[in-house]
């Protein structure tokens, strides 16, 4: 009896040490963009650049938020376009439906482009989302002026989840996940977060912003939970979709860097062998998080579409 009431009070007090540090990352990194509501869900983005101008939509990878195009955002202007990056469902500020496969993801993001009166965007994709914007082309390929994939993954082979995911199996378990979501995510994420995003930008350095946003937005429990439901439903996506690739006949341009820690090089020239129209690029000297750090090269990838 007198274990269950120390265990009881250690939860009670990780519980409030856990709500507590959530509220207040909100507070350093509150929302800054603008919503849209889709069949009752709430989706996070952000705009710059010149209405009117040819659209390019930007998806985020498995970590943040829209506001990891920020430094691309900032030259849309220049560069002639209007940009929109959405938070994916789940992610940043935006509301997470409980079906949310990346073929839902897609239908989301489509309807919430309709209701802002975008046409015909560009879909840029970063890592995870290299296999939305396939799987949104694929759906949808008459709405589309082209797709774009930056250090995408788009097959199951090489994937780092491919034998599971004790983590993400954790989380998504019901009753334990919950618990675990709230107790120990402030305690035990910090490390982990560090961990994840020092293998992520490899060999490039973390920015010490993007590293303190990380800390404390992917460690909030509603995001966490999302970022670990897309690690578990890749496989069976890509299984799903990976061979109707080859029917894609939109404009496609597949980027990737040459040092990329991950396998996104392989799927990359995959993809490109399989799409006979599609161009690649492979940048020398440039890893996997080419938003944060190479925004240059993403209006690069974007003009061999719109020029």
């Amino acid at each position: 009896m007198y274990w269950l009431v120390i265990g009881g009070i250690l939860l009670l007090f990780l519980f409030m040490y856990n709500h507590y540090q959530f509220n207040q990352a909100e507070q350093k990194f509150p929302a800054s963009g603008k919503f849209v509501s889709v069949d009752g869900i709430r989706l996070h983005y952000y705009t710059t650049g010149r209405e009117g101008d040819p659209p390019v939509v930007f998806l985020h990878g498995g970590l943040l938020s829209g506001n990891d195009f920020r430094h691309v955002m900032e030259q849309a202007a220049v560069q002639g376009y209007q940009a929109f990056a959405f938070d994916r469902p789940g992610y940043g500020y935006s509301e997470r439906p409980k079906q949310a496969e990346p073929e839902e993801q897609a239908r989301l993001i489509r309807d919430a482009l309709i209701a802002l009166g975008v046409e015909r965007p560009v879909l840029v994709g970063h890592s995870w989302s290299g296999l939305l914007v396939l799987a949104y082309a694929l759906q949808y390929p008459d709405e589309l002026a082209g797709v774009v994939s930056l250090g995408g993954g788009m097959y199951k082979e090489g994937y780092p989840a491919a034998k599971g995911d004790v983590i993400s199996a954790a989380v998504t378990t019901p009753m334990i996940g919950p618990t675990i979501l709230r107790t120990m995510l402030a305690v035990v994420g910090p490390v982990l977060s560090d961990r994840i995003l020092t293998a992520t930008f490899a060999p490039e350095e973390v920015p010490q912003d993007y590293r303190l946003e990380a800390r404390a937005l992917w460690l909030r429990p509603e995001h966490f939970r999302a970022n670990r439901e897309d690690v578990l439903q890749f496989l069976p996506a890509v299984t799903r979709l990976s061979d109707k690739y080859n029917q894609i006949s939109l404009p496609l341009v597949i980027a990737v860097g040459a040092d990329d820690p991950f396998d996104t090089r392989e799927h990359s020239s995959r993809l490109h062998q399989e799409v006979s129209h599609s161009q690649l690029l492979v940048w020398e000297g440039i890893a996997h998080m080419i938003p944060q750090l190479h925004p240059s090269l993403v209006w690069d990838a974007v003009a061999k579409i719109t020029n």
